[in-house]
């Protein structure tokens, strides 16, 4: 049989630990593989055991074939139970003992063993129960190559403004969909309960009717399951969603995302919100309309800040709406999972790295999982982590500073993957830093000094080899999905080296990556000026390239030879000054038509990360903001619909001093109204701003206690008021120097303009 893991965990049963793996087969049933053969186990160096026996005298240790990273032999330590390693290693290190691989969690020491990631194949004598499906004792594990095709149920609830009372609770499938509502009269597409009581269990009763693998919703650890939990509890109910008899845990998870976690064994809880910040999709909010809105084009039924009372008057007066509105939001969330794949990516991390579904975005394990198992084939252990490293100066990517200005053909070319190919090309690896005996003709010195073994291969190079292939024969088949988890988890690889809570915490390996890559990018600078083109930015693996004077077809043809000619003449340095085969790629990515980089804010030289380019392609053309007020959550709508205008004007060489002149008079006269909030996230108690208080905090404090964390406020004649309780018209000179004018000023001096001449305002001293 094949299966894949949607739950490992452990459980201590008659005094001893079983690993507990819960899952789903191929064929659709669930399944649970219980193995009570393993013992939990660490290690320490083979010269300290003497005197970890007199720290603790029972403590039980076999040898080894087996060292660390600096080559001393080590022994493996057992213990009865996981929850006995802690105060052990604790005990042994405060004694001056190291401990190795002491911090790794049962149920994933076991996989990494048997080098399990998402997928097995297991043999075993099967029994059948009701709701967990095939249980294997003592099973034979081994990996599989197989994709699951997982169930998942969206659930969305309705409760009154305060969340005390369910009015409503909407389970929506491709395939089914029904609310059930504390009602008395039946309802098109809703089913009626009597009573709050019942409206829990009947919930109950259909997600074990549904036996979905993956339950989601939009926020729905921190309120759906939250609150339904809360209410189950106060009606006697044991709240247990799962496969098997335990009531729901919900818990922050600290070791990576600081994000809730709800623990259902048997099924996988995964939170629409959390999967679509994990895949590094950017909105200006994560509210579930916003990001039906981006990606649907639709939203919700209910908007607005008054949604709450809306939503209690639907229940009490028109029930049917409140049934639409609530299967509204269940339906979107299945359709956004669908457009954007979020789920068929999170499995696809998990069978890269053998992390459940809701830990694919924990970096450090994924990697852990792919390093352990191959560090093991080389003999060696590693590192425990030591919470109390010190973190060291990790040295960032090279950042020209910009040449401010307007430009025609703006070509940007960068290089693939640079990091992940600097490691691969130079061997870097914190088990291949070179020693003090290890010749130089044997060893490759990298821009900050440290020195790398030229072989063996490393195991971070060797895995990154691996998955670029995989990558590309992915890429090539059509199977996007699988491409870009691979990218994200290529991508993962620099960030442990330099993250003091991984085991990999190795600050000069970090270094020798980014100082590779400042050189790369200052030599792919150079060798392109040789060719008689201006590099205008660079940034981390990017050069932008002006190329003036020419059509957008010949700057194509320009943008085809720079990348082959600076690419191969980066390919001769590299083996020249390194005797290396390059690995690196560069791409040309993008053709600017029009492109502005704008100065820093009161200053003579040129921003970093800020810009905006005109694109062409077959759907049309659109601007692009980096950086940019457009682009930030800190400036007001009527800000970025001024700067999204006044550069369509001068990308297109418009005149532009009617409409600065019009936007300010449209501006005073109230038609922008809608679009001067700000928005601003209150980061800790508002009596703690004594010494300075924010406009953001003013505005809350009016709000007494009833201020989120996320301040709306308008800059009025009565200053910040919130957007809740205004009692003065705005400021529109506010939002014209502080919103309207810098956006301008950027742009227009370099057109020979200015804001001021353009806008006269109060205060301004007459020339004549």
């Amino acid at each position: 049989m094949r299966g894949f893991i949607l739950n490992p965990t452990h459980r201590i049963v008659d005094g001893r630990p079983e690993i507990h793996l819960y899952g789903v087969l191929d064929d659709g049933e669930p399944c649970l593989l219980i193995d009570d053969r393993v013992r939990p186990y660490f290690f320490i160096r083979e010269a300290d055991v003497s005197r970890a026996r007199a720290i603790a005298p029972q403590i039980q240790v076999e040898p080894t074939n087996l060292s660390s990273f600096a080559s001393d032999p080590v022994v493996q330590v057992f213990v009865r139970l996981p929850d006995d390693i802690p105060p052990l290693r604790s005990r042994l290190e405060r004694g001056g003992i190291r401990c190795f691989e002491a911090d790794l969690r049962f149920a994933y020491r076991y996989l990494i063993d048997r080098n399990i990631r998402g997928a097995f194949e297991v043999h075993g004598h099967v029994d059948h129960h009701a709701r967990l499906g095939r249980i294997v004792r003592n099973p034979e594990l081994t990996p599989a190559h197989w994709k699951p095709n997982l169930k998942v149920l969206s659930i969305d609830i309705e409760t009154d403004p305060h969340a005390k009372s369910v009015f409503a609770i909407a389970l929506h499938t491709p395939d089914f969909e029904r609310v059930l509502i504390v009602h008395d009269h039946l309802l098109d597409k809703g089913e009626p309960v009597h009573s709050e009581k019942e409206l829990i269990r009947r919930f109950l009763a259909y997600v074990e009717e549904l036996d979905p693998d993956i339950i989601t919703g939009w926020n729905v650890v921190d309120f759906d399951l939250s609150v339904l939990a809360r209410v189950a509890h106060n009606h006697g109910i044991r709240f247990t969603l799962g496969r098997n008899s335990e009531e729901l845990r919900i818990r922050k998870d600290a070791s990576f995302s600081r994000d809730s976690r709800a623990f259902v064994y048997g099924r996988q809880v995964l939170d629409g919100l959390a999967l679509m910040r994990s895949a590094f999709y950017r909105l200006d909010d994560y509210k579930l309309e916003t990001a039906a809105q981006a990606i649907l084009g639709r939203g919700k039924l209910i908007v607005g800040d008054d949604r709450a009372a809306a939503i209690e008057t639907a229940y009490e007066e028109d029930p049917q709406y409140l049934v639409a509105y609530n299967l509204q939001d269940a339906r979107l969330v299945t359709e956004i999972l669908s457009a954007t794949g979020l789920v068929d990516l999170a499995v696809e991390r998990s069978l890269l790295t053998g992390m459940q579904l809701d830990r694919v975005g924990a970096a450090i394990a994924s990697i852990d999982s792919l390093y352990l198992p191959e560090l093991r084939r080389r003999c060696r252990v590693a590192p425990s982590v030591h919470a109390g490293a010190e973190p060291e100066g990790i040295s960032g990517g090279y950042v020209m500073n910009s040449k401010p200005g307007l430009y025609e053909n703006v070509l940007v070319f960068d290089f693939k993957s640079l990091y992940p190919s600097i490691i691969r090309t130079f061997n870097l690896d914190p088990i291949s830093r070179a020693g003090d005996a290890d010749p130089d003709d044997a060893t490759i010195t990298a821009p900050n000094g440290a020195r790398f073994q030229r072989s063996p291969r490393g195991i971070l190079p060797d895995l990154l080899d691996h998955l670029a292939r995989e990558r590309e024969e992915a890429r090539v088949a059509g199977h996007g999905v699988k491409a870009n988890a691979i990218k994200i988890l290529m991508n993962s690889f620099y960030g442990v080296l330099g993250a003091t809570t991984s085991r990999l915490f190795a600050p000069d390996v970090a270094n020798a990556i980014t100082t590779f890559g400042q050189r790369i990018i200052q030599w792919a600078a150079k060798d392109t000026e040789k060719l008689g083109y201006r590099v205008i930015y660079g940034d981390t693996d990017s050069l932008f390239v002006h190329a003036p004077g020419i059509n957008a077809d010949e700057a194509l043809q320009v943008a085809e030879r720079l990348r082959a000619d600076v690419g191969a003449a980066v390919e001769r340095r590299i083996r020249k000054e390194y005797a290396r085969d390059s690995l690196l790629e560069l791409e040309f990515e993008k053709l600017y038509h029009r492109f502005f980089l704008p100065e820093v804010r009161g200053g003579k030289v040129g921003s970093k990360k800020r810009y905006a380019g005109l694109l062409r392609d077959s759907d049309g053309e659109h601007i692009e903001f980096v950086g940019l007020e457009a682009v930030r959550r800190d400036w007001t709508e009527v800000s970025k619909r001024f700067q999204r205008e006044l550069m369509q004007r001068v990308f297109h060489g418009q005149p532009v001093e009617e409409f600065v002149a019009t936007f300010v008079t449209d501006l005073q006269a109230g038609r922008y109204d809608d679009e001067l909030v700000y928005k601003k996230a209150v980061r800790k108690d508002l009596r703690a701003y004594t010494k300075t208080t924010p406009p953001h905090v003013k505005a809350a404090r009016k709000l007494g206690g009833t201020a989120g964390r996320i301040v709306a406020y308008v800059m009025t004649k009565n200053g910040p008021e919130p957007v809740e309780a205004l009692t003065a018209p705005p400021n529109y000179e506010h939002y014209i120097d502080h919103q309207i004018a810098p956006v301008a000023d950027a742009v227009l001096h370099m057109l020979d303009k200015s804001f001021d001449a353009i806008v006269p305002r109060k205060g301004q001293m007459a020339l004549f």
